[in-house]
């Protein structure tokens, strides 16, 4: 009887590493295929905007490059035609790159802001090995800000993100950051990185989180190097004096809606939110643009100047 109870134990351990780790390379190897996520396929508009977006880039932005450690990290920058000394950072989300954030940078450099869009690791032209799913981003962000404070001097910082995008830019206010960061809007941004994956796990394969995102948390600190439940914007927001936009649409089924009145209430800084009416993930600007830069505007003269 012990010997049975010993090999069962044995085939649940095995199972749940071996589920831990599909789990793993599934959310965060950038070479793993992402269909499962998000069952869509990149239709010929949507590839039409990317070359679109492309090739705007090349004509108004310039590549810049830094090193965090031994990742080399990259941005787009581009500068206003008017002289300003406000900079927007523009964060892209999941399996995106800094290419999906120029339609958002055009409104920035309407306003006369100048932006910074950088590829987050394993994205466009940065390196990395892992997704760092906004924990292991928010270190990069900081030498992003340091970078521009460095080479601009005295200037007006204000970080926005999409999605994994908005994590990062939570997670990063968080952090001591300069007084030129003058306030964060995160869009569909997540608690943490442990919610969000135990979310996905029930909504695409009606799993519980125990055993193999345990065993993926495990995972994910051996190979990754950071552990999915500290990946939390949700706690770092606590700690943020920032004012901070919170944006989500109703409709959110990939990072549920749920999400947007914990992070709000658990913020401590100066705060607002946007609920966009029957919007899906990343689609609170796309649904209503002209309420969700009205928002947005209003937000930035509030606390800029």
């Amino acid at each position: 009887m012990i010997i049975l109870i010993i090999f069962l134990l044995c085939i649940i351990i095995f199972t749940g590493f071996i589920t831990g780790n599909f789990l793993f390379n599934l959310a965060l190897n950038p070479k793993s295929s992402k269909s499962i996520i998000f069952n869509k396929e990149y239709d010929d508009e949507e590839e039409l905007k990317k070359i679109e977006n492309d090739k705007w880039l090349k004509e108004n932005a310039k590549d810049i490059f830094i090193q965090n450690k031994k990742v080399n990290l990259h941005s787009y920058e581009v500068l206003n035609k008017k002289e300003s000394n406000v900079w927007v950072i523009a964060v892209h989300g999941y399996t995106e790159s800094a290419i999906s954030m120029v339609e958002y940078a055009k409104h920035f450099i309407e306003y006369g802001y100048n932006v910074l869009m950088p590829d987050l690791r394993t994205s466009g032209k940065s390196g990395g090995k892992y997704i760092g799913m906004g924990w292991l981003d928010k270190d990069d962000l900081i030498l992003w800000i340091d970078y521009l404070i460095a080479t601009y001097g005295n200037i007006k910082i204000i970080l926005y993100g999409i999605s994994m995008g908005a994590a990062t830019v939570m997670m990063a206010s968080g952090e001591n950051l300069p007084s030129n960061v003058r306030m964060v809007i995160e869009d569909c941004g997540y608690t943490s990185v442990w919610d969000e994956f135990k979310y996905e796990l029930k909504y695409l394969f009606h799993m519980p989180a125990f055993p193999a995102l345990y065993n993926a948390n495990i995972i994910t600190i051996i190979r990754a190097g950071f552990s999915l439940k500290k990946a939390s914007s949700l706690k770092q927001i606590k700690k943020s004096k920032i004012p901070t936009l919170f944006i989500h649409g109703d409709k959110d089924k990939f990072v549920p809606f749920w999400m947007l009145d914990k992070l709000y209430e658990e913020a401590s800084c100066k705060k607002e939110k946007y609920v966009a009416k029957g919007a899906a993930h990343a689609e609170a600007e796309s649904i209503d643009p002209q309420k969700y830069w009205h928002t947005v505007r209003k937000f930035i003269k509030r606390y800029l100047f």
